[in-house]
């Protein structure tokens, strides 16, 4: 993936790095998070559509709250791939949901900023389409 393309994206490696940047600056911030996530669903396979639903909802989170402190927790896991590119993920984002990847659900043992409810909810009670 080209670096050069994104302005924004290859800064942000925590939330604290997104809190640095003007209010103005996110409309960019999240066409480049959207853009970022098509390419690399496009390139190594994923979950498209409700990740890209929750483009401008993941920055305005991180952008407001203090997350790991303020727990953010999705509806589910294919929400929250903006969540892993803005949580120090992006350099492995490619190996989202791959043997050794990073998992494609939040997962708090691959990062303080996921949440346990929905990994304990779901290592409990599994995935929807899986019962």
């Amino acid at each position: 993936m080209d670096t050069n393309t994104y302005k924004y994206i290859f800064q942000i490696n925590s939330p604290q790095d997104l809190k640095k940047y003007q209010e103005s600056d996110l409309p960019l911030i999240c066409e480049e998070l959207r853009q970022f996530i098509i390419d690399s669903v496009a390139m190594y396979g994923g979950h498209l559509g409700a990740s890209l639903g929750t483009v401008e909802l993941t920055v305005a989170l991180h952008y407001i709250f203090d997350a790991p402190k303020d727990l953010i927790i999705w509806d589910v896991g294919h929400q929250a791939y903006g969540h892993k590119i803005l949580t120090g993920r992006r350099d492995s984002f490619h190996t989202n949901r791959r043997y050794q990847g990073i998992s494609g659900f939040p997962k708090r043992d691959e990062s303080p900023f996921d949440s346990t409810f929905f990994y304990l909810y779901f290592s409990r009670f599994g995935h929807g389409s899986s019962q």
